[in-house]
């Protein structure tokens, strides 16, 4: 505001985290220039807020690179989203608070976190540059030049070193790398987030007990998804409701498609709630492409609903394009109609490593690891008036709380048929002996599937190093015959 008040003209971009960071900002700022005009006989002039993140309707991101009326001046609220990808005119003042949203992979919990971090020396010389790209500008940190120089990195921590490496796994043993730990990464991720990776690959049945791909594994890499997905989908062929799962893989591959402003919230709220199905939020999406579908894929009808129609047509793009690689696989595409159950059991089929049985109102625990989980106030099961006693879910989210986002009701024995390497049915009839006793064969039976691969693997290198062998002496053999005209070398023996 003093920028405002005080300096030459020339719009403002303030950095900001995320969106209710931008939202509070904007009313802090339309609240404080509604008292300075009411508290002053002087002329203010006018100031608008406009903020800019990526869940904002496509009609309100474009405000911001109109030009102002005369006498206004732009004040653009936005997230990192403004740093490197959209370049706006006519900008002369930065504020930069220092900090922005990263996403975080933690493979000890299988959780995304979206957390608050500095960012980078490079990120803030990027944010600075935003200022005076048409004339010469001004950028005010909100951190010292002390913090700048000893205590923010010096470039932002690669991608590769704080995602999921499920993708990047599959690829790699799909190009017969075999040692993946020893592989020449240019920016080496950490072992955990690898062997986690190939772990959850091998739950997934891509890779067999020694590290290879499986059938299943050579397939799913021919889908650009995150393994759980390309799973689903093949999961999808054998319960014959492909169509139904692809539809619902191509809504989770796009930006929530529900969209929610602070001023309509209980409208949008309520608009939201026409298209939910109760057991789960995989079928409210299918439910609303459906929907769309029945409507002639209208956008006036997106914005009616309260609904991305940017994120719709997304998720369209991503269907069309999945089904083009089904059609090159041969893959027949069947449809269950309305019998739902089996796309449950698509689901559970994907994501039964995230399983979740209840443990009080709303509130749930990881099977595997015991870890709490909140059902999130937007989702179709969440106020149902009874809860499920086993669901699964997309992922795991820590904001205030460990939501799990995207949540399907699961019946138990799928688990049990699904995931037999974590759950099985308990039998009246069987003692803890016999269990113990059918995990130990189990045991050994890898084992003695380790122990043949190593014997295979040591006879192959022995084949090689005696074909090398015979090369090398047919080699030294044609060099050293006598008279040879034809050969490498025109060496001869000597006389003796």
């Amino acid at each position: 505001m003093t920028i405002h008040i005080t300096s030459a003209p020339g719009d403002i971009l303030i950095f900001m985290t995320g969106q209710d960071e931008i939202e509070a900002a904007c009313y802090a700022l339309a609240e404080r220039m509604e008292q300075l005009i009411a508290s002053t006989s002087k002329a203010v002039p006018k100031l608008l807020i406009l903020p800019i993140y990526s869940q904002l309707p496509a009609d309100l991101q474009a405000k911001i690179f109109q030009k102002a009326e005369d006498g206004a001046r732009k004040c653009i609220v936005a997230t990192n989203i403004a740093e490197t990808s959209l370049t706006v005119d006519g900008i002369y003042y930065v504020i930069d608070t220092g900090y922005g949203k990263m996403k975080v992979y933690n493979p000890r919990m299988g959780m995304d976190a979206l957390q608050v971090f500095p960012v980078s020396r490079a990120a803030a010389d990027q944010r600075a540059g935003r200022a005076g790209r048409t004339g010469p500008g001004t950028c005010y940190r909100l951190f010292t030049e002390s913090a700048y120089q000893n205590e923010l990195l010096p470039n932002p921590v690669p991608e590769i070193q704080r995602t999921n490496l499920g993708n990047v796994v599959l690829l790699l043993k799909s190009l017969k790398i075999e040692n993946l730990l020893d592989f020449d990464f240019m920016d080496p991720p950490p072992q955990e987030n690898i062997l986690n990776s190939m772990y959850q690959l091998w739950v997934l049945g891509a890779l067999n007990n020694v590290g290879s791909l499986t059938e299943i594994g050579w397939k799913m890499v021919e889908f650009p998804l995150d393994p759980p997905l390309a799973k689903m989908l093949l999961m999808g062929e054998q319960l014959g409701c492909i169509n139904e799962v692809l539809t619902i893989v191509s809504m989770l591959s796009v930006p929530s498609v529900f969209f929610r402003p602070k001023d309509r919230a209980e409208e949008s709220d309520a608009a939201r709630e026409k298209f939910f199905v109760p057991e789960s939020d995989h079928l409210t999406l299918l439910n609303v492409y459906q929907q769309w579908k029945a409507n002639q894929y209208r956008g006036d009808w997106c914005n009616d609903h309260f609904l991305h129609v940017k994120g719709l047509r997304k998720a369209r793009e991503v269907r069309s394009q999945l089904l083009d690689i089904l059609k090159s696989l041969k893959v027949p595409l069947t449809s269950c109609g309305m019998e739902w159950d089996v796309v449950r059991k698509a689901i559970c089929s994907a994501y039964f490593h995230n399983a979740a049985r209840l443990k009080g109102v709303g509130e749930y625990v990881n099977c595997r690891n015991g870890m709490p989980c909140h059902l999130h106030p937007s989702s179709a099961l969440y106020g149902l008036g009874y809860t499920p006693d086993y669901v699964v879910y997309h992922e795991l989210v820590l904001t205030t709380k460990e939501y799990m986002q995207c949540v399907t009701a699961v019946e138990p024995h799928w688990l049990a048929e699904l995931g037999p390497m974590f759950f099985s049915v308990k039998e009246s009839d069987t003692s803890m002996l016999e269990h113990k006793k059918k995990q130990k064969e189990e045991k050994t039976a890898m084992e003695e599937e380790m122990e043949n691969l190593r014997k295979e693997q040591a006879e192959a290198d022995k084949l090689n190093k005696e074909m090398e062998r015979q090369k090398k002496a047919k080699q030294q053999q044609q060099v050293i015959m006598v008279g040879l005209r034809k050969g490498p070398t025109t060496y001869l023996r000597p006389k003796k």
